[in-house]
């Protein structure tokens, strides 16, 4: 039932908006919903499971945005080292963004899900990447719903770094691309540690110039698009890729 599926995690965020997860009654999901309390439990087998399916959700969605900002680019011509940082710039910004406004994404970029949030049981605080699942993750995070372990921090810079090496590899010169990879992985590292710990606004500005009025968040954005550019001007070589010379 896709339709009743979505509807439920669709009520689900809402009611932890308004209140800590704890307090979330599935009776009043299903309401919300407008199904009846055993189609919940069909769908998601236990509370524990309808976290889990939430949780995925809204990182899967997190990671679908980020490979619309690398799919869109930016106004640099296609191919060039200013389009691959103005594209990686861009999925930054969504990140931020994401991670701001949604704080089950946050929480898992983060690891750090505080008591409003599902028990680090339904996404652990610091899971193993799927490539490179340790031994010992507890049984419950393979069951329920039958999808794996849910992604943490080390996952989710990973599929980021994957997903802005495979929009920029192709027409890049071939002896470039681990250096490509390097600095992905770099751009991605960077563009977490500025969700974990956010840039402050600076509150003096230089002698004799009037303080420009800036947000926070455009403060942080400006702060991680100078990180990522930064990581790019690190390749190697003075041409851009496809100049031929």
């Amino acid at each position: 039932m896709p339709a009743a599926r979505e509807s439920l995690l669709d009520a689900a965020y809402t009611a932890l908006a308004n209140r800590a997860w704890a307090a979330v009654r599935m009776v009043d999901v299903a309401a919300a919903a407008g199904v009846s309390r055993q189609t919940l439990y069909n769908e998601f087998g236990s509370k524990e499971g309808l976290a889990r399916a939430l949780v995925r959700r809204e990182t899967d969605n997190y990671l679908a945005g980020v490979a619309r900002a690398l799919a869109r680019g930016g106004a640099p011509a296609a191919g060039t080292r200013g389009d691959a940082a103005a594209r990686v710039v861009a999925a930054a910004a969504w990140t931020l963004r994401t991670a701001r406004a949604n704080p089950l994404v946050r929480a898992a970029l983060t690891g750090c899900w505080d008591d409003r949030l599902p028990t680090p049981s339904a996404a652990s605080a610091d899971p193993a990447p799927l490539r490179a699942a340790r031994s010992g993750v507890p049984a419950q995070r393979a069951a329920s719903s039958g999808e794996g372990p849910l992604p943490g921090p080390a996952e989710l810079v990973g599929r980021f770094c994957d997903q802005a090496l495979a929009a920029l590899e192709p027409g890049w010169p071939e002896e470039e691309l681990p250096a490509l990879g390097s600095v992905c992985e770099t751009a991605a590292r960077l563009t977490l540690s500025c969700v974990v710990a956010p840039v402050a606004v600076a509150a003096a500005p230089e002698p004799g110039r009037v303080p420009a009025r800036r947000t926070r968040p455009e403060a942080e954005t400006e702060a991680v698009s100078r990180l990522v550019r930064g990581a790019f001007a690190q390749l190697p070589g003075g041409t851009e890729p496809g100049d031929g010379g």
